[in-house]
């Protein structure tokens, strides 16, 4: 497995390792305006229904899963991202084993460029 570095282009699939039958996290970021998370699912594994108080981008980087959002079911693929509107209920479901990246974002903040 790899580090994380600032300032270093990493495939982020080689960041983080499947653990069979389980469920690896691994933050990269944290801060008042979101955090970004590196997961990785076994096989079967998933996460109950809930909602979360910020937007939440998420970037699937290998194999596929089963996001449900407001009860309503989306295949989601490597390759593909999928916005979850902040307070929304939803769900995941690793039919097969699946890494994904989500960025939680803040939307209270402004930030001037």
């Amino acid at each position: 497995m790899a580090r994380f570095e600032k300032g270093k282009a990493l495939n982020p699939n080689d960041i983080i390792a499947y653990q069979e039958e389980g469920i690896v996290s691994m933050e990269l970021l944290h801060n008042e305006s979101g955090s970004i998370t590196l997961f990785a699912f076994g096989k079967g594994q998933q996460l109950s229904p809930h909602s979360a108080p910020l937007d939440a981008f998420i970037q699937a980087t290998d194999g596929q899963f089963v996001l449900t959002l407001d009860e309503e079911e989306h295949l989601i693929k490597a390759g593909e991202v999928f916005m979850i509107p902040a307070g929304h209920v939803h769900s995941l479901r690793a039919d097969n084993k699946f890494k994904m990246i989500i960025t939680m974002v803040s939307a209270k903040r402004n930030i001037d460029f």
